[in-house]
């Protein structure tokens, strides 16, 4: 379950200029934490940081896949679709719109 959101979350999380290009590689398609360190010229200690930030508000999904020589290696996927932030009377109202799983919406497929 992911941690709840609120502005100053959003804007701590978001604040982070490795997070938000994390979000843009992921977005692209998937990448592992080395390709991510390679990218941003950045350690994968700090990679996995970001990428656990991430996951702890669904920001990023991880699955398994096979690289070029049979190892299995996590790669990572944007989830992140949308966030629009509102100016109201008593501060801000953030909204965020994360994309679904294509695993889940096969349920749904009769």
């Amino acid at each position: 379950m992911a941690s709840d959101w609120d502005p100053e979350t959003v804007f701590d999380v978001l604040g982070s200029e490795e997070v938000r290009k994390i979000l843009a590689l992921t977005n692209v398609g998937p990448k592992s934490a080395q390709e991510l360190a390679n990218r941003l010229d950045i350690s994968r200690p700090t990679v996995y940081r970001r990428v656990n930030t991430c996951q702890e508000y669904d920001l990023l999904r991880e699955d398994t896949e096979l690289d070029e020589e049979g190892n299995h290696r996590k790669v990572y996927h944007a989830s992140l679709e949308r966030i629009t932030f509102e100016l109201d009377d008593a501060g801000f109202d953030v909204n965020i719109e994360l994309r679904r799983d294509p695993v889940e919406d096969e349920d749904f497929i009769e």
